[in-house]
């Protein structure tokens, strides 16, 4: 069936085969051409095929035999021999082979794929039912993903399997142009994804990239710098294609980029063909000092592990197919003998000799003749090298994979089957794209412990070695394994690197540094250079506020509301609070002028009580001295609450407190005042009935009328509109002072107006009076001290509108202070005097002598008879005379 299926694609397609019969309806199809490709074959029930490189073409001459290509080969021969050994799998079944050379070729490995899929029988013919195996039931190969390419867009349109073990390109994920492509070896996704990995374990961010130019190299060139963008590990410098053939024109002019490049790390996406070339340039121009970075297709090429090379090469690292053991090779190796025409060409390469005729003309004539009884033990061949086992690794498991596959097509049970009609596959009946719904499940383990299945790309588990080239002192090249990379989720990597076993090729054995500008400290961030990639930057400092706790950060972020940058831009610290303090010098001063006037109000209280019978006392109205004194000590108290920290009660309680408080003095004095007045008006003719007006319970009542106003105000202030705690930031950035936030700026101007009121209205009155005898009038000392209040709050308002922060509040301390001390010293400092100091003054007699000189009129009754008016005045302060 699959023949003539095949047989008929191929008239239209590929012009091999032509119809014998011109009739509408062909009865047979013959070969238009036979390949003579070099293959190696042996028969079986069921055949797979293989496609490798044996020989190199075109380009390099001296190498046309490649011995690890045929070591490839033979390890597809002894994983079928070894499976035709095994009594479990595929019981009664042998497995054969057709393999083919595709000579490094495209068109040749192209025709050795249509060879296998179409057969080598030169007549088919054409029947309703055609009955038979295929050809081949799948194919092992190609190594090159151009190839690959090309072979999957004709055979996978029919559905048969091809397991590659070496074709990387990430296009042969595509499931809808390559239904049948599977591989045994990561796709290059994965492979860019470790190679970035590294750069970024070692902070390289400036590289150079190579690429062949071929499907491998090119796509490779295509996502490598979106994935580097796409995971911030940095950017490419150069990218640059390496051409196929001779053209050291090119090859000059690469090399010159990489020579001029400030990047120390080149990527080689490559094939030793193109590497072998690059590297003579290398050595021409002697570029040294570069950190070589190798894809899989080149990390262990031994033809470049010479010590011409090394001192180029040395500290190499690469991404390596996953390491296998598979035991018995080496012995089926040695057992290879000159049987076929590609054996014997092998055994020429190997042993420098040649048959009689020589099927290569490997050896010129006159060379040693070859007798077929040579013993490969006795020569050290890179074919028979199975210590580091890769690509053949990968050709083992592929060979697994196909035959697993038919093992379990063949277990199917009749009736039960996943085919339409639950139908199972046969060996007569069978089809590729039966074997490949098997080939999509199979799922086993290796010997050497590694699990095989495939995803819904035909993709293996992903996992890389990392190798590193080690230069010994004896001049050879040893090939270290020093990591691995492999898949550990959806798109998660893990690399596992052993630093300390990589060799570094640079006179400290340290990694090297390339990048384009040097990473950015904390507390600065990156500013790109116009005109040139991401990772060429300089580094600005973060600016005032704003910080930055990584290298290289692309902004500088805000600090929260109550942090501020520190010096160094790499943290936010608390900010600097600010309030008047306790522990300040300015608050520690206020808070001593504070209690120093408290103290001195208790002092002049004591003074005032002790001497209270004396006339002085009398004279000056003892119980609103009392209060005054009082009043005068709440104001140098609430003058406290200023200060320390502001919380939500000492808010509302400061300017309340003072409000009150000042009123109650400034009341004190007014009524001071006003009775003053009343009883020199009184103390002349007809002036008597003034007096009824300011008796003790007037006196009491107006001063507390007029302190309930002011205590009126500042309710309907703290209800309407509290005073509150407030951060301010708005004077300094870097600090946040704590005030206390008026809440409604009318009700402090209210406050304010209502004492300043009192207060000019007391100074009107006591300006007024200020002519009367000086011995026990206090007018003048009233007009005085209302001058001096008047004056320190007339200066407290611009002052405390343009003081910033916690000098406000000490700006209004300072003025209740000033004010306080200018009543307390004027009122009571004069009256203090005389009564500690000049107590002969402190009399009756003397108080009257000035009064009874002042007050005399013909026309008047004198005062001088009969009561002293300072008496009056003391009883209409106080009814018993005493003050």
């Amino acid at each position: 069936m699959v023949q003539c299926t095949l047989c008929l694609i191929l008239i239209f397609s590929s012009s091999f085969f032509y119809p014998l019969e011109s009739s509408s309806h062909f009865s047979s199809c013959k070969l238009r051409r036979q390949f003579d490709l070099n293959g190696m074959h042996r028969r079986g029930d069921v055949i797979l095929g293989g496609l490798f490189e044996v020989h190199y073409t075109s380009v390099f001459p001296e190498l046309t035999f490649d011995p690890p290509g045929f070591r490839h080969a033979m390890t597809m021969a002894f994983a079928i021999d070894e499976i035709n050994r095994n009594s479990i799998l595929l019981p009664n079944v042998t497995l054969g082979y057709s393999l083919y050379d595709n000579c490094a070729t495209l068109v040749i490995g192209f025709s050795a794929a249509l060879l296998l899929a179409s057969g080598q029988e030169e007549q088919f013919l054409l029947k309703d039912t055609c009955l038979g195996n295929p050809p081949v039931l799948g194919i092992v190969g190609d190594s090159f993903s151009t190839f690959s390419i090309a072979t999957s867009d004709v055979i996978g349109l029919y559905k048969l399997p091809i397991v590659s073990y070496f074709a990387t390109c990430s296009c042969l994920t595509d499931r809808q142009r390559f239904p049948s492509f599977f591989r045994t070896i990561p796709s290059d996704a994965f492979q860019v994804n470790a190679m970035i990995q590294i750069l970024k374990r070692f902070g390289w961010t400036w590289a150079g990239l190579l690429v062949s130019d071929d499907d491998y190299g090119l796509h490779v060139a295509r996502s490598f710098q979106p994935e580097l963008t796409r995971l911030g590990a940095g950017c490419l410098a150069y990218t640059e294609i390496l051409p196929w053939g001779e053209n050291p024109a090119e090859l000059r002019r690469i090399v010159g980029v990489m020579k001029k490049s400030t990047a120390r790390v080149v990527i080689v996406f490559a094939h030793q063909i193109h590497m072998i070339q690059l590297m003579e340039e290398v050595v021409r121009q002697n570029v040294t000092g570069l950190q070589w970075m190798a894809s899989e297709a080149w990390t262990a090429a031994a033809v470049l592990q010479t010590p011409r090379l090394m001192p180029y090469l040395g500290g190499s690292l690469g991404i390596a197919i996953r390491r296998g053991e598979i035991p018995g090779l080496r012995d089926f190796l040695l057992g290879t003998q000159p049987d076929l025409d590609d054996m014997r060409q092998f055994w020429e390469y190997t042993f420098q000799c040649r048959f009689a005729p020589s099927p290569t003309g490997w050896m010129e004539a006159g060379g040693a003749l070859c007798t077929g009884r040579e013993t490969l033990q006795n020569v050290e061949s890179e074919f028979l090298d199975v210590s580091n086992l890769r690509p053949e690794y990968n050709i083992y498991k592929a060979v697994y994979a196909l035959a697993y596959a038919l093992h379990d097509m063949l277990q199917c049970e009749p009736g039960r089957g996943p085919f339409r009609g639950s139908s199972c596959a046969t060996l007569q009946t069978l089809e590729p794209w039966q074997l490949m719904y098997y080939l999509e499940k199979v799922n086993f383990t290796t010997s050497f412990g590694d699990q095989v299945s495939f995803d819904e790309n035909g993709e293996a588990l992903p996992i890389y070695d990392i190798m590193n080239w080690r230069w010994l002192p004896d001049g050879r090249t040893k090939v270290q394994n020093v990591g691995v990379v492999k898949k550990t989720g959806l798109n998660d990597e893990e690399l596992t690197l052993d630093e300390e076993k990589i060799f570094w090729n640079s006179d400290f054995g340290q990694p090297p540094q390339s990048v384009c500008s040097e990473s950015c400290p904390p507390g600065t961030r990156t500013a790109r250079r116009k005109g040139q990639p991401v990772c060429c930057f300089d580094c600005v400092p973060c600016s005032e506020g704003k910080f930055s706790n990584e290298t290289d950060s692309v902004e500088c972020i805000s600090c929260p509301e109550d942090f501020w940058s520190s010096p160094q831009r790499d943290h936010c610290v608390p900010k600097k609070t600010e309030f008047l303090s306790y522990h300040e010098p300015l608050g520690i001063c206020l808070t001593t002028a504070s209690l120093l006037g408290t103290f001195i109000c208790v002092v002049v209280l004591g003074i005032f009580t002790y001497h209270r019978s004396t006339p002085m006392v009398r004279a000056n109205n003892s119980e609103l001295s009392f209060l005054l004194l009082v009043s005068l000590k709440l104001c140098f108290l609430c003058s406290l609450l200023f200060i320390g920290r502001p919380r939500l009660w000492t808010c509302q309680l400061r300017h309340a407190a003072f409000g009150i408080s000042f009123v109650l003095c400034v009341s004190c004095i007014l009524v001071k005042t006003m009775v003053v007045l009343a009883v020199f008006k009184a103390s002349k003719p007809g002036g008597g009935a003034s007096l009824k007006w300011f008796g003790v319970m007037q006196q009491r009542g107006t001063v507390l009328v007029l302190t309930s106003i002011q205590a009126a105000i500042c309710t309907a202030w703290l209800v309407s509109a509290s005073p509150s705690p407030h951060k301010n930031t708005e004077y300094h950035n870097d600090k946040i002072v704590y005030e206390c936030a008026v809440g409604s700026t009318i009700g402090f101007a209210v406050l304010l107006g209502y004492i300043g009121l009192l207060a000019i209205l007391s100074f009107l009155l006591a300006f007024l009076a200020r002519n009367l005898p000086d011995n026990f009038n206090e007018a003048k000392l009233i007009t005085f001290s209302m001058l001096i209040f008047c004056a320190v709050w007339v200066a407290f308002v611009p002052a405390y509108i343009n003081s910033p922060g916690k000098y406000a509040d000490a700006v209004e301390v300072f003025a209740i202070l000033a004010s306080s001390f200018g009543l307390l010293v004027a009122l009571f400092g004069p009256k203090c005097y005389i009564i500690l100091l000049r107590p002969e003054r402190n009399t009756k007699k003397a108080i009257m002598g000035r009064w009874c000189g002042f007050a005399y009129s013909p026309t008047a009754q004198s005062p001088c008879v009969g009561v002293h008016p300072s008496e009056r005045e003391g009883r209409i302060s106080a009814p018993s005379g005493r003050g």
